[in-house]
C-alpha cells in the first residue's frame, strides 16, 4: 500500500493551502458573522480547477481523481465549512452525478459550467418527511407530451437561493415506490421555481441553505437524468457514496484546523509560570486529537484510492470513513474547547466557529445513526453494503 501522494496531488494540495491562507482566512470570520455568500471565492476556486479533480478533461475537469478531490476539500475545510460545501454542490452531487448517469448531451451541456463555477448547482433530495427515509419523498413529475410537470418542495437544500441548476429527485411512478423515482436536471430560474427563507443555523453561515418550491415547473424531457425513468433511487444512493467522501474529507479538515488552533494556544497561554502545553493533561488531550484525526484521514484516503482504482461501489468503506471521521471531528472540537477553556467559547478565537462547524458533519449526507445501521446490517449479513 502506497502512502505517498503523487507530485500532481502534492502540487494542487499546496495550491489549495496557499489559497486558503491568502483568500479565505483573512475574511472568513467576518463573512460568517455577516452571513455573506462568498461567490467571488467560489469563482476563484473554479478557475483554479478545485472542483474538477474527479472529472475527465473532456468535460472541463483535470482528471486528477478522487484522492486529489479529497486533499483539496480537506485543505479548504481546515478554515471554512461553508466553502467546503461547494465541493458537493459543484462536483460530487451535481457534476459527478451527471457524469455517471447523464446522457452525452447532458454531460456536455452541464458539467463544464459546474466545475468552472460559471453555474452554481444544488441537489434536491431532502423533504420535510423525507430525510433518512429517501423513498418517502412526495415531489412528483408527471409526463405531459415532451415535458414533465414538476410539483412539490424540498428543504435543507444547500445553495437553494443561489443555484442556477439543480439535480432534483421526484417520483414519476409512485406505485413502484423507490423504483418509480427519477432524477431531473432543472433550470432553477424556470417559471414556478421559488425559494424559502434561509435557514437559521448554528454554523456554516456563509453558506445559504433553504427551501425549494416547484409549482407546475415545466422540465423538458431531455432533462430527465440519463434519459430513463425509474433510476432515481440508484442515482441518489450512488451520489451519496460520493458526497459522503467529500463530507468525510471535510471532517478531517476541520479536525486539523481545530488541532492547529489548540497547539497554537497551548504554546502561547501560560499558567503557573509556564505554557499550558507543558502540562500532561493538555498533552494527553492533544495527542488523542492528533491520533484520531490521522486514523480518520487514512480511512478517508483509502476510500478515495479505491474509487480512483475503479471501485465506485465501495459503500461500506465510504460509510465507515464518513461515520468515523465525523465522530472524530466532534470529539476533536470538544477537546479543543477544553484546551482553550473560556477563550474557546469566545468568538475572539477561531475555535468557537470551528466547534460549531464540526458538529454539522455528524448530520449531513446521512446521519451518524444511518451510517452505523449500514455498517451493522452488513456485518450481520442482513444487507450487504457493497453490491
Amino acid at each position: 500500500m502506497d502512502f505517498e501522494l503523487s507530485e500532481e496531488i502534492k502540487a494542487i494540495q499546496e495550491m489549495a493551502r496557499k489559497f486558503t491562507q491568502n483568500e479565505i482566512t483573512p475574511r472568513v470570520a467576518e463573512d460568517e458573522e455577516n452571513h455573506t455568500f462568498q461567490r467571488d471565492i467560489i469563482n476563484k476556486m473554479g478557475e483554479l480547477g478545485f472542483f474538477g479533480c474527479p472529472i475527465p478533461e473532456e468535460y472541463g475537469g483535470s482528471n486528477l481523481g478522487f484522492l486529489a478531490h479529497t486533499v483539496v476539500t480537506e485543505e479548504i475545510s481546515r478554515v471554512s465549512g461553508s466553502l467546503r460545501a461547494a465541493f458537493n454542490m459543484q462536483t460530487m452531487g451535481t457534476a459527478r452525478e451527471v457524469f455517471q448517469f447523464g446522457t452525452d448531451e447532458q454531460k456536455k451541456k452541464y458539467i463544464p459550467k459546474l466545475v468552472s463555477a460559471e453555474h452554481l448547482g444544488c441537489i434536491g433530495i431532502t423533504e420535510a418527511n423525507a430525510g433518512s427515509d429517501v423513498s418517502s419523498m412526495k415531489t412528483r413529475a408527471v409526463k405531459k407530451g415532451n415535458k414533465y410537470i414538476l410539483t412539490g418542495s424540498k428543504n435543507w437544500i444547500t445553495y437553494a437561493q443561489v443555484a442556477d441548476v439543480g439535480v432534483i429527485y421526484a417520483y414519476t411512478d409512485p406505485t413502484k415506490k423507490y423504483k418509480g423515482m427519477s432524477g431531473f436536471i432543472v433550470d432553477m430560474h424556470s417559471r414556478g421555481v421559488s425559494t424559502g427563507p434561509t435557514a437559521t443555523k448554528m454554523g456554516w453561515n456563509a453558506c445559504p441553505t433553504g427551501e425549494l418550491f416547484f409549482d407546475d415547473v415545466e422540465v423538458p424531457e431531455e432533462n430527465l437524468l440519463g434519459g430513463e425513468e425509474g433510476r432515481g433511487f440508484e442515482c441518489v444512493m450512488s451520489g451519496l457514496n460520493n458526497t459522503r467522501l467529500t463530507a468525510a474529507a471535510g471532517a478531517v479538515g476541520v479536525s486539523h484546523g481545530l488541532i492547529d488552533e489548540a497547539k497554537k494556544y497551548a504554546n502561547e497561554r501560560e499558567q503557573f509560570g509556564r505554557p499550558i502545553g507543558k502540562f500532561q493533561m493538555v498533552q494527553e488531550e492533544l495527542a488523542r486529537m492528533i491520533v484520531e484525526t490521522e486514523a480518520a484521514r487514512l480511512m478517508v484516503y483509502k476510500c478515495a484510492v479505491q474509487k480512483d482504482a475503479g471501485n465506485h461501489g465501495n459503500v461500506l468503506e465510504t460509510v465507515m470513513a464518513k461515520y468515523y471521521s465525523c465522530d472524530v471531528a466532534s470529539r476533536v472540537a470538544d477537546g479543543a474547547l477544553r484546551i482553550l477553556g473560556a477563550y474557546g467559547y469566545s468568538s475572539e478565537y477561531p475555535v468557537e466557529r470551528l466547534f460549531r462547524e464540526a458538529k454539522l458533519y455528524q448530520i449531513l449526507e446521512g446521519s451518524a445513526n444511518i451510517q452505523k445501521m449500514i455498517i451493522a446490517t452488513d456485518a450481520l449479513g442482513y444487507r450487504k453494503a457493497n453490491r
